[in-house]
């Protein structure tokens, strides 16, 4: 990944965690249906054909969101 792809993705990163924590500030969804959204995002990663880019790379992004999930960092947890 070059410069500018991984200051895009962070960015990426940081807006979407943001907008988890407002959803559930905002009682939109619950932690159980966010964590359900980024169980999903990481079971899309984990579960890529070979032909849809590489397989490094999308395992590298389903292990970073298994550890968001469980690091707690898109939920407020109490």
């Amino acid at each position: 990944m070059n410069g500018s792809n991984e200051v895009a993705g962070l960015a990426a990163l940081a807006i979407c965690e943001s907008l988890l924590l407002a959803l559930n500030d905002a009682n939109i969804l619950p932690e159980k249906e966010i964590v359900g959204v980024l169980q999903d995002a990481a079971a899309a990663h984990e579960n890529a054909l070979a032909g849809e880019g590489s397989a490094e790379v999308h395992a590298a992004v389903a292990r970073l969101i298994n550890k968001i999930i469980d690091g707690g960092n898109s939920v407020r947890r109490t």
